[in-house]
């Protein structure tokens, strides 16, 4: 039996959620917005949420056997009648079966938008021989932030932006405070946002460097020490990369973070 899912429910600090986290953590971000959609099982074991115009994320613990798992599928396309959501973000497996199921329902089509590994940093590892110094972005950065988003999203998602269509953005990322550029002598040419803060982690995200800049280890060197500070907090630093971006896995591989499992993020159309 499923039931609504409270804001902020405390399901999320429990396990066996818990040991499944860092690949599951935007459920936290999502569970936090006052218009979050979701719900979850009587037994503790299924979680699913979504805020509208976004992709919803789905957790099933692993040690449900498909039939049960398929149990669960069933129940949340029927509770999600007269709903329609964009995507689904789980586990590959998991993923791919609630979307055969919801798109044969809805008579849909799905694809991959992104294929992800979720990685967590349980020491830093520092590059060395890397120029530079880390500093928090201001409003007199918003411009160059803006920049950066908007080759980011070529980047990242291949779709093309425009620095004044991420300005707003960018002032944005800046006013939250957790938002830094590496600075080599003194041009930024870096960035990492410290995206969002749970109880026992913290998820980077926005990492980007101007091309002009790359191979000279200041992505690595800014997100070492975002992850400093995450770490001085006492949370565990955690991301999600872009398995299609073997520079990028690489990159945090070197910097002390480990994979801990893979999300499929799927989009219908």
């Amino acid at each position: 039996m499923l039931h609504k899912l409270e804001r902020v429910d405390p399901i999320l600090n429990t396990p066996p959620f818990t040991q499944a986290e860092v690949s599951y953590n935007l459920l936290h971000r999502i569970c936090g917005d006052a218009e979050v959609l979701g719900w979850k099982s009587t037994d503790g074991n299924m979680i699913f949420a979504q805020t509208p115009g976004h992709r919803a994320w789905l957790w099933i613990y692993d040690s449900v056997e498909g039939p049960e798992r398929n149990r669960y599928i069933s129940e949340l396309i029927d509770a999600l009648r007269g709903i329609s959501i964009p995507g689904i973000c789980s586990g590959p497996e998991t993923a791919e079966r609630f979307a055969a199921a919801y798109s044969k329902d809805r008579r849909c089509m799905f694809r991959t938008h992104m294929a992800m590994e979720a990685y967590y940093c349980p020491k830093v590892i520092r590059p060395l021989n890397v120029n530079g110094t880390m500093r928090r972005a201001s409003r007199q950065d918003a411009e160059t932030v803006a920049g950066f988003l908007a080759n980011f999203s070529t980047d990242a998602y291949g779709v093309r932006s425009e620095p004044s269509v991420q300005r707003l953005a960018a002032e944005r990322m800046i006013d939250a405070g957790n938002l830094c550029l590496w600075l080599v002598n003194g041009i930024p040419v870096s960035m990492a946002n410290i995206a969002h803060r749970s109880a026992r982690h913290a998820r980077i995200n926005s990492v980007f460097t101007s091309p002009r800049h790359r191979k000279n280890g200041y992505a690595s060197a800014l997100v070492a020490e975002l992850c400093a500070v995450i770490r001085s907090e006492y949370l565990v630093p955690i991301l999600y990369a872009d398995l299609k971006n073997p520079d990028s896995n690489k990159l945090y591989a070197g910097i002390g973070f480990v994979g801990c499992g893979k999300i499929a993020d799927l989009k219908f159309t």
